[in-house]
């Protein structure tokens, strides 16, 4: 089996730089940020800290690239995708691996669409909690990162290389049989969970601690479950619970991505959760309203 030793990193916010942190701490590896223009000079001047600790990890134009990565990790928002897709296009070669870690059901389709599935695997990350001010990231979680194929009764070679890897690093993860179902389950956090927060302006600790503000997320989520049953996962009431075991582990401080977004006046990804919801509503004729309106208050108060 062929190791990995070059890892390619687009994205440099709290998701880019947790992994960046971690795979450069690997002397075996060659790990890279590829950014280009003003962003790959101020990542050059600036550099990344996490929890305090300078990281020291190469920059790379994507236009100079000139040699394929074994391992590229896809760590932007939603609508960074397209330029993202051109910029992959030095880093891709015949035995590279693409992880998209971005939130959403889109992002991995899409990549395949010009790249092959064949070199892309599915995955998420759940109950890190990331907190990016500028060049610096703080996290007290570091959660725990599921991926592979759709289907992974017996890992193949691409999930094994990318799991010693992740050992290597140091980084938990889990390869479930059923990738799927976990990307929808994921979803269904991120609708109830990102979208309560950035409207609430609360971070964790609230809905740790507040029944009202647990309702609200949970009824978001539940129009997801009902979603899911005919796109052929299954998801249940259940569900909600592991996400509150989940939820319970993280610093009460902690904020999700979309209030962080909210906050430094950022584009959310309110498309990509409520816009997501509303699309699937629609196809399947499923009413979804709590997610209607909340798709309407977010991106009333983006462009306020």
């Amino acid at each position: 089996m062929q190791h990995i030793k070059n890892i390619a990193i687009l994205g440099a916010g709290a998701m880019g730089s947790f992994f960046a942190s971690r795979f450069s701490d690997v002397s075996t590896f060659s790990t890279s940020l590829v950014a280009g223009g003003e962003r790959g000079r101020r990542l050059s001047r600036d550099g990344l800290v996490v929890n305090g600790k300078a990281c020291s990890v190469a920059v790379s134009d994507p236009d100079q690239v000139h040699e394929p990565a074994d391992l590229i990790i896809v760590a932007l928002k939603h609508h960074h995708l397209p330029q993202a897709i051109g910029d992959l296009k030095n880093l891709v070669g015949e035995n590279t691996t693409i992880i998209s870690i971005m939130n959403g059901l889109d992002s991995e389709p899409y990549i395949g669409s010009v790249y092959g599935m064949d070199k892309v695997l599915y995955a998420v990350s759940v109950g890190i909690d990331a907190l990016r001010d500028g060049n610096r990231v703080s996290y007290s979680k570091p959660g725990t990162h599921f991926f592979g194929e759709a289907v992974n009764e017996t890992p193949g070679e691409r999930v094994r290389r990318v799991q010693k890897a992740f050992d290597q690093a140091g980084i938990a993860y889990e390869t479930p049989e059923d990738m799927i179902r976990i990307m929808w389950w994921k979803f269904m956090v991120n609708v109830g969970m990102n979208q309560a927060s950035a409207v609430m302006g609360a971070p964790y600790g609230v809905f740790q601690v507040s029944p009202d503000a647990r309702a609200v997320m949970e009824s978001l989520m539940r129009e997801v479950i009902a979603l899911a049953r005919p796109a052929g996962v299954n998801l249940a009431e259940k569900d909600l619970d592991e996400w509150d075991k989940v939820l319970r582990t993280l610093s009460p401080d902690g904020k999700t991505s979309m209030l962080q977004d909210m906050e430094a006046g950022r584009k959310t990804e309110v498309e990509v959760f409520g816009g997501k919801v509303v699309s699937l509503s629609k196809r399947y004729n499923i009413p979804a309203p709590v997610n209607e309106t909340f798709l309407r208050i977010i991106q009333v108060m983006e462009n306020r």
